[in-house]
């Protein structure tokens, strides 16, 4: 065979990412059960992790099988020109989306606290109702549902309310 080293190293490749994939599966269930984290955000998390994982694969996987990097290199420039100006245009969701994963891990508060928001623009207290992938639902003494952004949540002061 002519490609036996590469299937090996694909073979070796495509396992380490299954052990990855399960150890980091685990490792954050196992965070959000102890940190008491709503499974749906759990999952979230997962889902993202895996997404990652599976690109650095991908990635080890085009240097295992001896792409041409002057080709690659065209394509990955202009498929990142075409990214780079997508992202741009949408990059309140993907900081939304980072704010997102960094409170599930080093969030204080969660589903059920109720919070005060140092915010002008938002001046009341409120319960968090739910911690999604982009907002945080809060019920305001009025019973308003609000979608208050996981980015600016980051940004801004919160206080706990005993």
């Amino acid at each position: 065979m002519d490609y036996q080293n590469e299937l090996l190293g694909t073979l070796i490749c495509l396992l380490v990412l299954l052990i990855l994939r399960f150890v980091t599966t685990k490792a954050i269930r196992k965070v959000g059960k102890l940190s008491d984290i709503n499974e749906v955000r759990t999952r979230l998390v997962v889902k993202y992790v895996s997404i990652g994982l599976t690109s650095l694969s991908v990635v080890a996987l085009i240097f295992i099988w001896g792409v041409n990097v002057k080709e690659l290199g065209l394509i990955f420039s202009s498929l990142f020109a075409v990214l780079g100006v997508a992202l741009f245009a949408s990059w309140s969701i993907l900081s939304n989306i980072t704010a997102g994963i960094i409170l599930f891990f080093y969030f204080p508060f969660k589903i059920g606290d109720r919070i005060h928001i140092l915010d002008n623009d938002f001046p009341e207290e409120a319960v968090i109702d739910d911690i999604r992938a982009f907002h945080v639902h809060l019920i305001t003494d009025k019973g308003q549902l609000v979608t208050y952004p996981n980015s600016l949540l980051l940004q801004k002061g919160v206080v706990r309310i005993q």
